[in-house]
């Protein structure tokens, strides 16, 4: 029972490390890999609880990319990959990290400036969903639309209010997908494309894209995602085989900020053993 991708309060989960850790526990986990956005500030609370549960961590990170060459915000198909057992302080990695998290929240308040112009919300509002350290995204401005009553959800929040298209909506800068494969790789990282074929949530890359990403050294697909049909799960897992990736299920866990449940999809155990001979870290157990 592995799952490798949870979020939690570093990011847009809605609970903290050590109760992400806990939840994986009371779900029969073996293994879990903290995931967040951009950042890898809950690795010693996580790291902390897993050794008091005796549950494993791989610790890693969501990484915002663009299939963009020139990777200018708002344009290309997003990328979303996982980087696993990384060094956290590899400068080059570190440096475009901080930019991302840096220009996500300069993105955050302009898009709160627009909201305020039709619905009763302020920065101050967004930031009370947020604890200090947290990498500010459109989930925050979504609980702060709930808290104000506007919308029902989060799932709401995004259907007719911020997501891209809507006059609200305002774009970011990541990495181009091939930069940031390779700068995984300079940490000593392990990348792995997050629900490559979502296409539910929005334009997805093609074949000849994630081709390019494992000429560059992406090492492997998160194939089993709840937002995969199974006709898309066959097609990548086929991809995976042709091109020499690796397969991992997870479960995209963000606690009560989605209706995704721990564990749902999980990755083999010889995959996770491959995770582990190919990054700078070890899995803490």
């Amino acid at each position: 029972m592995i799952d490798l991708h949870t979020h939690s309060t570093a990011s847009d989960g809605t609970d903290a490390p050590d109760q992400v850790m806990e939840a994986a526990a009371a779900a029969g986990l073996s293994t879990v890999a903290l995931t967040d956005h951009d950042t890898t500030s809950g690795w010693p609370a996580a790291t902390a609880a897993a050794l008091r549960l005796g549950v494993a961590l791989v610790r890693g990170a969501e990484i915002s990319a663009l299939s963009s060459d020139t990777a200018t915000p708002g344009r290309g198909v997003s990328v979303h990959l996982l980087s696993y057992l990384h060094d956290p302080d590899h400068p080059a990695l570190l440096a475009e990290l901080t930019r991302t998290r840096a220009d996500r929240e300069t993105r955050a308040q302009r898009m709160v400036e627009l909201l305020a112009e039709d619905f009763p919300i302020t920065w101050e509002d967004v930031l009370a969903q947020t604890e200090p350290g947290t990498t500010i995204g459109r989930p925050h401005l979504a609980d702060a639309l709930v808290a104000s009553g506007r919308v029902r959800d989060r799932d709401e929040a995004f259907a007719t209010v911020l997501r891209p298209g809507t006059r609200y909506y305002v774009g970011h800068y990541a990495p181009a997908a091939v930069a940031a494969v390779r700068a995984v790789r300079a940490a000593g990282g392990v990348p792995v494309f997050a629900h490559p074929g979502a296409d539910a949530r929005g334009r997805i890359v093609p074949d000849s894209t994630i081709e390019e990403l494992a000429q560059a050294g992406l090492a492997g697909l998160e194939v089993d995602h709840r937002d995969h049909t199974p006709e898309m799960r066959r097609h990548l897992r086929g991809l995976a085989e042709a091109l020499g990736l690796l397969v991992t299920g997870s479960s995209d866990y963000h606690g009560t900020g989605k209706t995704n449940r721990i564990g749902e999809n999980t990755t083999a155990p010889d995959v996770l053993e491959a995770i582990e001979a190919q990054g700078a870290l070890e899995v803490v157990r």
